[in-house]
């Protein structure tokens, strides 16, 4: 069974956490700009960002919070904010988002609070060295690691070695496909800690994912850990599905384990992995409400389940 969240509105890219024994949703707030749709995800004109809460997911009542920040309150914004995450250290609560600056190109921004339902202050600049879109901040020990890339309109394949290149390409059939980046962040949650590297993601056969394997890496960092096990997992893009891959460590590498969701309605599946009060759920969208436009979609969530050996059931993306 699968709940819409909040059907008043139209939002996506759920970060879910739970803070003092409540869930956090920390979703990308869409609206209809009137943009043509195209492959640079121009028609993804999102203005703010909103805080949703529950103490249930399944049947509970969900709260929105309110704006928390708004592009125009951000010094260094171009436009479109897409999506973001949440991490808490030391009774701070800090909001990491991607943004186009005035020249158009994606950076990692980070705003801070003092509550986990803000409201979110930013700082004057993107993190330097940051890039590209879909943060993810996931807490291992007394470190945070921050997750990130998106290819096409996320412009992750304008980078190498985390330099523009000046001749952008998409890898092509056995060529190994773009992979996700991973950096520590510094202790003031500012700043990366170190260069960004990549994020290595292995097939089956223990090789590297190549461009034309139909689970390759699009976008939608997704980081958590279960049974002692580090869960990446990610969006397909053009094929649709939602896939992870299991690890050792908070660098991997890590190896393809299977598809959490098979496609839904809409074009993007942007998902978050949260455990609450011993159940596991998964939260993502899809664009039935608005009967398939895919700038307008609506959150969803519903219960996600591992077999004896730690595997992810696959969940279908159409059924309710």
């Amino acid at each position: 069974m699968k709940r819409y969240l909040f059907p008043a509105d139209y939002m996506a890219d759920p970060a879910t956490h739970v803070f003092n024994g409540r869930v956090y949703i920390y979703p990308s707030h869409d609206r209809d700009a009137h943009v043509g749709e195209n492959d640079n995800g121009d028609h993804f004109q999102m203005k703010d960002y909103h805080v949703l809460s529950t103490d249930d997911l399944m049947n509970g009542e969900i709260t929105d919070h309110g704006k928390v920040l708004d592009v125009d309150d951000i010094p260094w914004a171009g436009a479109q904010l897409w999506d973001s995450d949440v991490a808490e250290k030391d009774g701070k609560y800090y909001l990491y988002f991607s943004m186009k600056d005035r020249t158009g190109v994606f950076h990692i921004g980070v705003a801070v609070a003092d509550r986990p339902e803000g409201p979110f202050i930013p700082q004057p600049d993107p993190i330097r060295g940051s890039y590209s879109i879909d943060p993810c901040v996931f807490k291992d020990g007394e470190d945070y690691y921050i997750y990130f890339g998106g290819i096409w309109g996320g412009q992750l394949q304008w980078y190498k070695d985390n330099l523009m290149v000046e001749n952008p390409a998409l890898p092509k059939g056995t060529e190994v496909a773009i992979r996700p980046k991973v950096a520590r962040l510094s202790k003031d949650m500012l700043q990366f800690a170190e260069p960004p590297r990549d994020l290595v993601l292995l097939d089956e056969n223990d090789e590297p994912i190549v461009a034309e394997d139909p689970h390759h890496f699009f976008e939608a960092s997704w980081m958590h850990k279960y049974n002692g096990k580090y869960y990446f997992s990610w969006s397909t893009g053009d094929t649709h599905l939602l896939c992870y891959a299991i690890g050792d460590n908070p660098y991997g590498p890590f190896k393809f384990q299977g598809v959490i969701m098979t496609p839904v309605v809409g074009w993007t599946t942007h998902h978050s992995i949260v455990e609450h009060n011993g159940k596991w759920y998964l939260l993502h969208h899809d664009c039935k409400p608005s009967n398939g436009v895919t700038w307008l979609r609506s959150l969803k969530v519903c219960e996600l389940e591992y077999d004896a050996d730690g595997r992810i059931k696959t969940i279908d993306g159409i059924a309710d």
